[in-house]
């Protein structure tokens, strides 16, 4: 990645492709924004509204996948939804500048706090899952089709490639342990993945071929995603994973990465989520059976970025953050099974 100053001369050079905005702007460097993707953040001041210039990874989406998630945001937009940031036109009319290798955007900036707070606030709980709804419908409109849910096959692929590393004897190297803060958390993983990731093409097959309606879907929401101004829903942001998928794929992403395994959180996310948007009783169960194996192969994902592609994270601390909230999701799930056998047993 070229060094910071270099970035900051860029950024300022792709402002002159965007109309109104005058070489006396502020451009405030915020890094990675706490991101793991690489993308680079900076607020722009000065303008009549702040705005955010986003540059892409060099192997983040291509100009083609980039200005269809633009589409979305802007049919977001245009269907009401003025927590989806707007996304600011070039003077060429294009969403997206092509400089110095890097993919570049420029949108509305979204003010507000992050998350649900804690303990977890049920009116902004309830707030997220209906504007999670609100966007699948608006980008329901002429979206649709018939298919496989992309989301089982992603995590079938997954599933099979650890299978067969555990077969072969793969294990964390020995130079993990020299990490005091990951080591634990990734061991605890490791343990989890040798127990239970046979069972996921058990559980995920009856899915695979079975035509489901699928249309663009986020594929990343998360509660640190979700802005807000007291109790309202003032940004949800990060788009970069928008693809074709199932509903159910959004809906276990988010009531994993905040209800976790709260029986009473998940019935108001879902009962909240299905007062504007219906679910089939199909699709409630296929909401479980992402989320249980999302979350081990969440889990999977983090020792194959850390340890067999041996990706450099600027904040270390951030990923042992999510490795741990997954691994204690995992492990809260394998007791309430054990619990529910334990329970019908003595029956």
């Amino acid at each position: 990645m070229m060094a910071t100053p270099s970035l900051d001369r860029a950024a300022r050079e792709v402002l002159a492709w965007f109309p109104f905005l005058s070489s006396g702007v502020d451009l405030i460097r915020l890094g990675n924004a706490g991101g793991f993707t690489g993308a680079r953040f900076w607020r722009v001041e000065g303008t009549s509204l702040p705005l955010c210039l986003r540059a892409w990874p060099s192997d983040g989406p291509s100009p083609e996948r980039l200005a269809g998630i633009h589409r979305c945001m802007y049919q977001a937009r245009i269907s009401g939804l003025d927590f989806v940031p707007e996304v600011l036109t070039t003077t060429s009319r294009s969403t997206w500048v092509e400089h110095l290798g890097k993919l570049w955007e420029l949108t509305s900036w979204m003010p507000g706090q992050a998350g649900f707070g804690r303990p977890i606030s049920p009116s902004r709980f309830q707030t997220a899952f209906a504007a999670l709804a609100q966007v699948h419908l608006a980008w329901a409109r002429g979206n649709q089709e018939v298919g496989e849910c992309p989301a089982v096959r992603r995590r079938l692929h997954c599933a099979r490639e650890w299978i067969d590393l555990l077969e072969a004897g793969w294990r964390l190297p020995a130079a993990a342990a020299e990490d005091r803060s990951l080591h634990p958390w990734a061991e605890r993983a490791w343990d989890a993945l040798r127990r239970r990731v046979r069972e996921v093409p058990r559980r995920l097959g009856p899915w695979l071929g079975r035509p489901l309606t699928l249309q663009p879907c986020l594929c990343d929401v998360r509660e640190e995603h979700l802005l807000f101004d007291g109790e309202r829903l003032s940004g949800l942001v990060d788009y970069g994973s928008v693809k074709r998928d199932h509903v159910a794929a959004d809906l276990a992403r988010l009531l994993g990465s905040a209800a976790g395994y709260d029986p009473d959180l998940r019935a108001l996310g879902l009962r909240t989520y299905r007062a504007l948007r219906p679910l089939s009783l199909e699709e409630e169960t296929l909401v479980g059976v992402l989320d249980e194996t999302g979350t081990l192969l969440g889990a999977a994902n983090w020792l194959t970025w850390v340890y067999r592609e041996k990706r450099v994270y600027e904040d270390r601390a951030a990923v042992v953050r999510r490795l741990a909230e997954l691994v204690e999701r995992l492990e809260r799930w394998e007791r309430s099974i054990t619990k529910e056998k334990t329970r019908i047993s003595e029956e």
